[in-house]
């Protein structure tokens, strides 16, 4: 089977996103307007600015479609600003800043600083520690009912799911640790087997 996974490419971070993709042996593809969405097995929506990344959605015309897609049950995984994107509610966003409501968490933009107040630490996941890279993060304030805290850094949650979606604060395709696309592609989405390079560990 080849597993095709699209990568949102508006805005932000989403070259190393591809790269692993591809170095765990699935199609990377890049994702800029609503034709492209065809055919994909799954999504991932990366780091970037948030409200930036809102207006192109809605601007290339993906905004509806992709929305459509995730809540007819398309798997995801969304890191920073794609963690906002993924959310309920925008605590602090603007007035025309939209997500999409496929995870049941409140997350404010920027709550760990600005980009100077940038840092890396470890997370405690329910696999184990992993390196967390948090760049301009942003804060998860409530968490519903449905959904499931992964890891968490200071007692704060930073990695959530809720069924086929898959969240995180911080960045780890910068980490240089394969373990959470693979834990995404393999438990979340179901797309793969569990160990796709042998880095992977039970989860």
């Amino acid at each position: 089977m080849n597993v095709r996974v699209g990568v949102l490419a508006v805005q932000g971070a989403f070259l190393a996103h591809s790269e692993i993709l591809e170095e765990l042996g699935v199609t990377a593809v890049e994702i800029r307007q609503p034709a492209h969405l065809g055919g994909v097995d799954a999504m991932v929506l990366p780091g970037g600015e948030s409200g930036t990344m809102s207006k192109l959605l809605v601007s290339t015309g993906l905004y509806e479609p992709l929305g459509k897609l995730l809540h007819g049950g398309l798997p995801v995984f969304g890191t920073c600003a794609g963690m906002i994107l993924l959310g309920s509610s925008i605590l602090d966003g603007r007035d025309d800043q939209s997500c999409f409501g496929v995870i049941d968490i409140a997350v404010r933009r920027n709550a760990y600083g600005r980009q100077v107040d940038s840092f890396e630490d470890d997370v405690d996941t329910t696999f184990g520690q992993f390196h967390g890279v948090f760049i301009r993060a942003p804060r998860v304030e409530e968490v519903g009912r449905d959904v499931e805290v992964l890891g968490s850094h200071d007692g704060e949650p930073v990695l959530v799911r809720q069924g086929v979606a898959l969240a995180a604060a911080f960045h780890p395709e910068l980490s240089g640790d394969t373990r959470l696309h693979e834990f995404f592609l393999s438990h979340v989405a179901g797309l793969v087997p569990v160990a796709i390079n042998q880095t992977a560990k039970e989860m």
